[in-house]
């Protein structure tokens, strides 16, 4: 289900996007601003848990497309997102075993639309993405994923720690790329796979680290330092798909 529209405006058009279900992003607040209805909305933005900023008056007409945004501005997402038990239900639809991708604060929109678009060709049955400090279901990310966001689904979590040891419970295992470790062709990624890929410049937290079963490497020739995290993804989803082909 795509929604039609992105950037919300008005008090009126925000509280009823938060009380028609639609999952919002972030929300836009001018700083020191608490009538009734302001504070009304910020409730239902934290019932919800949506993140929460309080700006200048010449940011929100920054960000406003309508020029009436009357101290809100909401950001809605592209995609509805997908729950990770709906990921699990589709494996055992197809009689495949799980392969999930995960990030781990994935921030750049193109990045994010291109992983997920990999996961797509890859056959991954869906994409993990925390709550904070990562990018959404953008416009951007729905362009950059070049319609792979109508058949891939996303699940938002609020700790991804707390997501992998839950899979774990359902049998599990999960694999981050980094360097330094086992090179990828001599890890087994074969059954039920969780793929963590980090960060654009720190790679994948200490703490989300130390939750995996294995760690692999990809095998570096250049002088330079690392791949691009889509690039990354692509080339570590590609080794799973390999393995998986083997039997």
């Amino acid at each position: 289900m795509r929604y039609e529209e992105l950037t919300i405006e008005g008090r009126n058009a925000v509280l009823e996007a938060f009380r028609s279900g639609r999952t919002i992003d972030k929300l836009f607040v001018l700083d020191g601003c608490q009538d009734g209805p302001v504070r009304t909305i910020i409730r239902e933005a934290r019932k919800y848990d949506t993140i929460i900023s309080y700006v200048t008056r010449e940011r929100l007409d920054q960000l406003s497309i309508t020029g009436k945004h009357q101290g809100v501005i909401a950001y809605g997402a592209a995609y509805e997102y997908a729950e990770v038990e709906d990921m699990l239900a589709a494996a055992r639809e197809k009689g495949e075993a799980p392969f999930l991708i995960l990030l781990d604060g994935i921030e750049d929109p193109y990045n994010l639309g291109a992983i997920i678009r990999t996961a797509n060709l890859a056959g991954a049955h869906g994409v993990i993405i925390p709550k904070r400090r990562a990018a959404g279901l953008t416009a951007a990310v729905a362009r950059t994923s070049a319609g792979a966001l109508n058949y891939t689904p996303v699940a938002k979590v609020t700790n991804l720690v707390a997501a992998i040891e839950s899979l774990k419970k359902q049998g599990m295992w999960f694999v981050c790329g980094d360097m330094g470790a086992e090179v990828m062709y001599k890890v087994n990624l074969k059954g039920s796979i969780g793929l963590v890929i980090g960060n654009e410049g720190e790679g994948v937290s200490k703490l989300v680290r130390e939750h995996c079963d294995m760690i692999a490497s990809i095998p570096m020739k250049g002088e330079i330092g690392s791949l691009n995290a889509s690039v990354a993804a692509g080339v570590l989803a590609y080794e799973i798909v390999r393995q998986r082909m083997e039997g």
